[in-house]
């Protein structure tokens, strides 16, 4: 009998694959749940979501959608192409702060752009100045809340998605399939569109759903900039109008869009087939000089001030300025902070360990027998990203109120307590959705991690008399620290920076940064939701550079 079969035979193992089948049943929980509430509604619902909410939602997401895939792909394959291509001043430092902008919430970006391109903000008025104007109704720029406005600041906010998976493929190709196409007298832009860009599409193809998933699931920089998106007629839906059957109409509208997107993106790849060696010779880059270099330098940075530099310099200078009229942060925004801190914390110590559990028990049946339960339960595990915020929060309602009802029947019979909302009624719904949402980051993290770790390692355990549990502790758990790490980190600044489900599921008075920005964008009042936002960019700053370092290893 194999190991995988002895493990899943015995006790340990036992419970290993049941508590990664629980986990998937939560994650389908919500899907369920979703549909249920869909079809209580009553046709009027339909009638009503169809003649006025859907047409207009639906066809502002397709298009800030399109519009975002085709700016994230020109610049995340710009961007890679020149950082792989060419040698210019700057270069390896540009490399990594290409990606700054993922440290930079949608939301904020566009809390912090609605000031800074105000008419009568510094932009605005230093450009009337220059051309000799006084007043706004001479001259002004055109209104940043559009649609356009949401496509320029997604599109420069997102990129990095796209930039990171191309730039990696770019860097890993043969430097002799270029040259090849060169000798064969290609010039610089057609090796770049008939090699090297057809072989990067299965890379750009995960990078432009990736970015366009991002773009979904956003609800603040929508908002803040007036675009009625899916996602926040689900909102509206529910919280304005109290219709919780019509909010799950318009996910489930959401949820096909997902799907599309998902297909699109697995049928562009679904032919694509290659081959690649690792030991190949890399792209060596093309030294540049002159205006040349000082176009590509520009070029580089350009995308790097627009989505994170001049947001973080207005967030400072706000927060500076916030500091020594105010003298002091307020006790509810430290209240918010806290509340952050915490919910962050507990949600990264649940979602680490449930991914390890469900990446533990899929490696137990990879070379066994078994039917293939727990490699199932990792998949559906991972759809937990796909599900937009709003999503999520709505699907997950009916399941923790009645899981709430649940406790405290037996709290009742136990204790004799009264009936509480123990979920509801604190951060444990929060949490709960941040586990179902953030598990794909903390599965792949340790299913990437335990790859690398050999069996023979776990056999030798496993010879010397190691039970399996034994044999994870003492082996696994140790070499797994890494991964564990940049999982936890990851899903901690994910965490603190998530709105649409925050704002959904949060018990009342519950604040936190993401929340408070949010509310203080709305009231139109900058000031600490300044300081909210400079918290929230810094901390996503740190996991930021470790992906840099990690992801970006100079390979020549």
């Amino acid at each position: 009998m194999s190991g995988g079969r002895r493990f899943l035979g015995s006790e340990a193992g036992s419970v290993w694959l049941l508590g990664a089948v629980l986990i998937a049943l939560g994650v389908l929980a919500p899907l369920a749940t979703l549909v249920w509430h869909a079809s209580s509604g009553s046709f009027e619902h339909w009638a009503h979501l169809f003649d006025h909410v859907l047409p207009q939602a639906f066809l502002n997401t397709t298009l800030l959608l399109a519009g975002v895939a085709v700016l994230v792909t020109a610049l995340g394959v710009g961007a890679a192409w020149l950082i792989t291509a060419y040698q210019f001043p700057g270069r390896s430092i540009l490399s990594w702060a290409l990606l700054l902008p993922l440290a930079v919430p949608t939301y904020i970006v566009a809390f912090a752009y609605l000031d800074i391109l105000h008419p009568i903000g510094p932009i605005q008025t230093w450009i009337r100045e220059l051309l000799g104007y006084t007043s706004p109704r001479q001259f002004r720029l055109p209104d940043l809340r559009s649609l356009p406005g949401a496509i320029v600041l997604l599109g420069f906010v997102l990129y990095p998605y796209v930039y990171l998976s191309t730039r990696i493929m770019f860097a890993t190709q043969a430097a002799s399939l270029l040259e090849a196409a060169r000798i064969l007298g290609e010039t610089g832009r057609g090796v770049f569109l008939r090699v090297a860009l057809p072989m990067a599409r299965p890379a750009i193809a995960i990078g432009v759903s990736l970015a366009l998933l991002e773009a979904l699931n956003d609800i603040g920089a929508s908002e803040f900039l007036g675009v009625q998106t899916l996602t926040v007629s689900v909102y509206t839906t529910w919280v304005t109008r109290n219709d919780l059957a019509g909010a799950a109409q318009i996910a489930l509208a959401m949820l096909c869009v997902v799907a599309i997107l998902v297909l699109l993106e697995r049928r562009g790849r679904r032919r694509q087939r290659y081959a690649s060696n690792l030991r190949a010779r890399p792209v060596q880059p093309l030294q540049l000089h002159g205006t040349r270099a000082l176009v590509a330098s520009a070029l580089g940075w350009a995308p790097v001030i627009i989505g994170f530099v001049a947001p973080a310099i207005y967030l400072l200078s706000e927060t500076i300025n916030h500091l020594a009229l105010a003298g002091s942060v307020s006790d509810q925004l430290l209240a918010s902070a806290g509340n952050t801190l915490t919910v962050a914390l507990v949600a990264t110590f649940f979602t680490v360990l449930a991914g390890l559990m469900v990446a533990w028990a899929a490696r137990a049946v990879r070379h066994s027998q078994q039917p293939p339960l727990a490699r199932i339960c990792a998949r559906i595990s991972t759809t937990g990203y796909a599900i937009p915020g709003t999503v999520l929060a709505i699907g997950l309602l009916t399941p923790l109120i009645a899981f709430d009802g649940l406790l405290s029947h037996v709290a009742g019979l136990v204790m004799g307590a009264e009936p509480s909302l123990w979920l509801m009624g604190s951060m444990g719904a929060l949490v709960c959705a941040y586990v179902i949402r953030f598990l794909a980051i903390s599965v792949g993290g340790m299913e990437s991690g335990l790859a690398r770790i050999p069996p023979s390692l776990e056999q030798a355990a496993r010879l010397l008399g190691e039970s399996p549990a034994g044999t994870l502790r003492r082996v696994h758990l140790p070499l797994l620290r890494p991964a564990i790490g940049a999982a936890g980190l990851l899903v901690f600044v994910d965490a603190m920076k998530e709105l649409p489900a925050t704002l959904l599921l949060r018990p009342a008075g519950f604040e936190t940064l993401a929340t408070w920005l949010y509310a203080e964008a709305a009231r139109g009042t900058y000031e600490e939701g300044a300081v909210a936002a400079l918290a929230i960019v810094l901390a996503g700053l740190v996991p930021v550079v470790l992906l840099a370092r990690s992801q970006l290893k100079p390979v020549y």
